[in-house]
């Protein structure tokens, strides 16, 4: 029955092996059923998630202990990927007969996989060593293959990091322009208190090349899906979500802007939401006006009115924006659920501050935002840089 063991160790070194080109070299999502990374995401993050959820949602550990699976997760990984390969060989070797040469003891599984573990690691220790041409063919094999998975391993890391950076660099730009969580209508003021709605159009091209950029990357790599923005009120979840809000307000009507930017960027990033969403397997939830009731649309046309931004308002419009809503909010509410990536509401929340208002040193500083605004409207102002708040000095 030892040549049965060795086919299964075959099998085994076989599917570790194709995993690991599936999920680094092969730049595509891959829709197979069963796939030992796909297994090893369900079987760690439901009881992580459970976990997370005992923690108290006011503090920040939860967000904290959510931030650390994403980078541990693909640890272990590796990890997995190394094993499955090493206890593969362990048992080719055994299937051949346990072939290897030991200085104090018979050849056992264990002194297989021992030298199973020492050949993949190169690690050459000289104890036990392989006899006949199969044994040896294998170790060559074993070892080349350590090599070559740890070469992959070092350009992977890289790539993925730089695939973070550039999504967080948008992510952190939203603090300034739309708020902290951003919502589309403090994204809609801002924008109109600064006299600036017609750099609207460039900010929407912007973000279909951001969507664009994250569904590339985070379809080739899924475990950037629970890597976790650099504060606990921002996510990529979150931005997109605003930014397909945005779209489908402008797509309804806002005075002065063009339609034709806001419905590309909406193809592109509900394209994104979509596809990331089947790659958890994660069926869209039933629409609901949850999100935005009648009430709550009305109160959102009085505030953006009172701003100066006009929303059309004619027969039809409310429907329009339901069924814009309908196409993107049941796959942003599933993933808000399964990854606890909360979603932004339409409205800005009562007395939020931005990030940039608060430091180590500094809960809220609402005078930072009085002095800005003064700097923006004083003609010449613009030219005398605001004094920072100065640092506190060491002891």
């Amino acid at each position: 029955m030892k040549w049965l063991t060795g086919i299964i160790g075959v099998l085994l070194i076989a599917g570790a092996l194709w995993d690991v080109f599936e999920t680094i070299v092969l730049p595509r999502r891959v829709t197979r059923r069963f796939r030992l990374t796909r297994l090893f995401f369900r079987l760690t993050w439901r009881p992580w998630r459970a976990v997370a959820h005992r923690v108290e949602k006011k503090h920040k550990r939860r967000e904290l202990f959510l931030s650390v699976y994403g980078p541990l997760a693909f640890i272990a990984l590796l990890i997995v990927w190394a094993a499955t390969v090493v206890f593969g060989f362990a048992l080719v070797h055994w299937g051949i007969g346990s072939r290897i040469g030991s200085i104090n003891h018979r050849a056992t599984i264990f002194s297989d996989l021992y030298f199973s573990g020492t050949t993949f690691f190169t690690l050459g220790l000289g104890d036990i060593a392989p006899l006949g041409a199969a044994a040896r063919t294998i170790t060559v094999l074993e070892a080349s293959l350590g090599f070559g998975m740890l070469a992959l391993v070092i350009g992977y890391l890289p790539v993925l990091y730089q695939a973070f950076s550039r999504r967080e660099v948008n992510i952190s730009m939203l603090d300034a322009r739309a708020g902290t969580p951003p919502t589309a209508s403090e994204l809609l003021r801002r924008h109109q208190e600064a006299q600036s709605m017609a750099s609207l159009d460039q900010w929407l091209r912007d973000w279909e090349m951001w969507a664009a950029d994250l569904m590339e990357s985070h379809l080739s790599y899924p475990v950037l899906c629970f890597f976790r923005s650099q504060h606990d009120n921002q996510s990529w979840l979150a931005a997109l979500s605003m930014v397909l809000d945005v779209c489908g307000l402008v797509m309804v009507g806002i005075d002065g802007l063009s339609k034709w930017q806001a419905q590309l960027t909406f193809k592109m990033a509900r394209h994104a939401l979509v596809d990331i969403a089947q790659t958890f397997n994660t069926s869209p939830l039933q629409h609901n006006d949850a999100r935005l009731t009648d009430t709550d649309l009305a109160n959102l046309r009085a505030y953006l009115s009172s701003q100066g931004v006009q929303l059309s308002n004619e027969t039809g419009d409310a429907q329009t924006l339901r069924d814009l809503r309908a196409l993107y909010e049941p796959y942003a509410e599933v993933l808000s659920s399964y990854l606890m990536m909360p979603l932004p509401g339409w409205m800005p929340k009562a007395r939020a501050s931005d990030n940039w208002q608060t430091s180590a040193w500094e809960v809220t500083v609402p005078a930072q935002e009085q002095t800005f605004r003064k700097c923006m409207t004083k003609p010449g102002s613009l030219a005398r840089p605001v004094r920072a708040a100065a640092l506190p000095k060491d002891d």
